[in-house]
Formats: C-alpha cells, structure tokens, sequence
C-alpha cells in the first residue's frame, strides 16, 4: 500500500472559517482519511509540525508567531497552499492597514470606549504585532492560492482530491464565483 500524504494545517490571523470548511466535507472526510495522514492541525491537535508534504495555512500574518509559525511550515512543507481570503489578500484582518499600529494599540488598550485600567499590555505571552497584517505570499513562498471567505467544503474537496489524484486542478465555475 502506498504511503499516504501527509498534511499540516495551521489558522494565522483570522475567523478560522476555512478549517470549519474543511469540517463541512462532512463524510467525505472519512474518505479524505483513507488518502491522507493529518500532521499538525486542529483535528491532530498535535502542536508542533513534522515534515509533510502538503500544508495549508488560512489567515493572515499579523503577529511575530505568525510568521514563525509560516516559515516553519514552508520549511517543513513540500507544498504550501493560501487557504481563504485572508491567506490569500490579507482579507478582514487588513482593516487595521489604514491605521498605525499605534492608533490601533491606543485606541484598543488606552483611549477606546469601555476601558478600564488603560495601558499596553507587555506581556511576553502576547506575540508582538507588525506594522500591518500581511498576505502569507509576501512572507514566503506559495505554491496554490484557493480564494473565497472560507472557500467552499466542495472547493476544498475539489481541490485536495485533484491534487492527492495528480490531475490539473479544474473548479467548476461555481466553486470559485462569488457574488
């Protein structure tokens, strides 16, 4: 029997919506099971990530953690693939682009309404933010980009039996229009 592939996700900064996509494959899971070996992911609940062959990453990268977390998959990963609108563009999460970090960070913690206790918090345990939230292709290397906010549970089955298949990867018109 032939080893099967072995794949790693991870959610960055974002709704975590296209994992939940992914949940929506609903039994068919069970046949992506006998195909696939899960790694690192919410399903495994395993927190760390071995060498895989296929990862995919949702969200946007806004924080020091999500870009170690990026570079190690891209390190550990054959093929890294953008999963959503925020892995893909930045999506949600780049609304805080207009504005400094700073602004952000005051008016979250010091001068927001509903504020008690005003001040920064410095804790180590919070990963520090970047400047701007940024798509995963301009941290590393990409090698597929599935759009949508979260792409479809049929999107996704299309996509990873295709791949797992070794077939070009053809999305029928109504897995990639949105309205």
């Amino acid at each position: 029997m032939p080893e099967k592939v072995r794949v790693a996700t991870a959610s960055l900064c974002g709704c975590f919506g296209c994992h939940m996509s992914l949940l929506d494959i609903d039994e068919r899971i069970l046949q992506l099971v006998e195909l696939v070996s899960f790694d690192r992911t919410p399903l495994t609940d395993i927190k760390t990530i071995g060498e895989c062959d296929l990862g995919l990453i949702e969200g946007g990268v806004a924080n020091a953690e999500n870009v170690e977390v990026l570079r190690e998959f891209r390190h550990h990963c054959k093929l890294l693939v953008a999963v959503g609108a925020c892995a893909v563009n930045g999506g949600v999460p780049t609304m805080r682009n207009q504005f400094s970090l700073k602004a952000c960070l005051d008016e979250s913690y010091v001068s927001g309404v509903g504020i008690h206790n005003p001040g920064i918090p410095k804790d180590p345990e919070i990963p520090l933010l970047l400047n701007r939230v940024h798509p995963i292709h301009e941290v590393v290397k990409v090698d597929y980009f599935i759009p949508g906010c979260p792409p479809s549970a049929d999107t996704l089955w299309t996509f990873l039996t295709e791949l797992l298949a070794g077939q070009p990867i053809a999305f029928p018109y109504t897995q990639i229009h949105y309205d």
